[in-house]
């Protein structure tokens, strides 16, 4: 079991934010997990924690498609925050778009977080959901 100390679930799909908790549970103690509806409360959320100094969340899962500000939009301004610690963002996504994916991948390769990507409906969180891996170049 991994010790979390936030998350942040970031979708407008309420079976969704239902089944990454019930999900979360066998797998992570965390006693602060956010959930938003959409992009723009995420990011509100994430800012006035860091001005505030509160602890920033260890990790993200983040709908790719929301009203409001979708998970793109969240990602381009969470890069340009001056955030030190590495986020595990899991994007997820219903979409079978093959640019989705790719988009994915070229923000993989800017975005100074762990990015990863999950298909919806997410069936089982993993341990490594929730903690950063090293790949070998």
């Amino acid at each position: 079991m991994k010790k979390v100390s936030s998350i942040f679930i970031v979708d407008d799909d309420p079976i969704t934010v239902f089944g990454i908790k019930k999900m979360l549970k066998p797998v992570a103690i965390c006693d602060d997990i956010q959930i938003f509806q959409n992009g723009k409360e995420a990011y509100d959320a994430l800012k006035s924690r860091i001005t505030s100094e509160q602890g920033i969340p260890e990790v993200i899962f983040l709908d790719i498609n929301m009203p409001i500000m979708d998970g793109w939009d969240f990602l381009k301004e969470m890069i340009d925050l001056d955030i030190q610690e590495r986020i595990i963002i899991n994007m997820i996504t219903s979409s079978i778009d093959p640019s989705d994916y790719q988009r994915w991948n070229d923000f993989k390769e800017k975005c100074p977080h762990q990015l990863n990507f999950k298909n919806k409906p997410i069936f089982k969180i993993e341990v490594s959901d929730l903690e950063g891996f090293h790949m070998a170049s």
